[in-house]
């Protein structure tokens, strides 16, 4: 479908319409994110943490792999937060 037909079929839909697309859209672009920032997560985690043990992680690998988590999902949710009280303060 060319834009202008898309521009067209959107002006025809009524609000909730429009609104559920805008909600599917966001929620697909919000998976997209999250699936980057696990992939991101991962890679820097075990480039950190795993090292040359063989085919498992001992224990001191796996403490440093869940503590590089916890610290990129508090990093995430800090910024989270931090848009969010910017959002509201415009």
């Amino acid at each position: 479908m060319d834009p202008a037909t898309a521009s067209a079929a959107l002006q025809n839909l009524t609000p909730e319409q429009k609104a559920a697309i805008m909600s599917q859209a966001q929620q697909q672009a919000n998976q997209q994110i999250m699936s980057s920032m696990i992939e991101s997560m991962t890679l820097s985690c075990f480039d950190k943490c795993a090292g040359t043990s063989g085919n498992r992680l001992d224990n001191k690998e796996q403490a440093c792999l869940a503590n590089c988590q916890d610290r990129f999902l508090d990093v995430r949710k800090a910024v989270q937060d931090s848009l969010e009280n910017r959002q509201g303060n415009m």
